[in-house]
């Protein structure tokens, strides 16, 4: 239980901060769809998901299973960008860059903090699990799964017509993610261990 009191409301600040990341980078390129639908704020109200930021996060941390979850995705009309497949990958990357950016700034709070582990156990806490929780939201976030964002990184990368393509598969994306966690488990385990182990342990060394 107190894992759950410390865990969740982080993931649920981790995800907003995902989400208004996609809406800022978004903004900078041109489209404000998210800023006028009032996205671009931390005030959890607008990007609660009541399966995704509560539910599965709640079901994780009972199971025993890498804490995951996330919030509304926020609107996004590639129709105003001026490079729609780029101005994408790069509103696509800014989510997954700011989980990387919060868990090394949680490691780097906690080499402040582990020394006066007598004053500050709460928050080491709350740093272990906020520098847990993003390593698991990035690495996640960064495969080339549709709707993932690493999805929207690929079919930039891909020739036009198959980029195109690529994207279409859009429309499956919660068959696919869900196809890829019941049976590919094991490799996904083994590559969140890899990205927990090189990324996460870069950060603290």
């Amino acid at each position: 239980m107190n894992e759950l009191i410390i865990s969740l409301p982080v993931l649920i600040f981790s995800v907003i901060v995902h989400e208004v990341a996609h809406g800022w980078v978004a903004l900078r390129l041109g489209d404000s769809t998210a800023w006028r639908e009032g996205r671009l704020t931390l005030d959890p109200r607008p990007h609660i998901d009541p399966v995704m930021s509560i539910l599965v996060p709640a079901l994780c941390l009972l199971s025993g299973a890498p804490v995951f979850g996330g919030a509304k995705p926020v609107p996004v009309n590639p129709w105003h960008f001026r490079h729609p497949s780029r101005d994408m990958a790069l509103v696509a990357a800014a989510g997954p860059a700011s989980n990387l950016l919060l868990a090394f700034a949680a490691a780097l709070l906690f080499q402040v903090a582990a020394p006066r582990l007598f004053l500050m156990e709460g928050l080491l806490d709350v740093l272990s699990a906020l520098f847990q929780i993003n390593l698991v939201l990035a690495a996640f976030n960064l495969l080339p799964l549709p709707p993932l964002d690493g999805s929207r990184v690929l079919a930039h990368l891909l020739p036009d017509e198959l980029g195109d393509r690529f994207r279409e598969l859009d429309r499956y994306g919660m068959i696919i993610v869900m196809v890829a966690i019941i049976f590919f488990r094991k490799p996904l385990g083994h590559y969140l261990s890899w990205f927990m182990s090189t990324v996460g342990g870069w950060m603290v060394s």
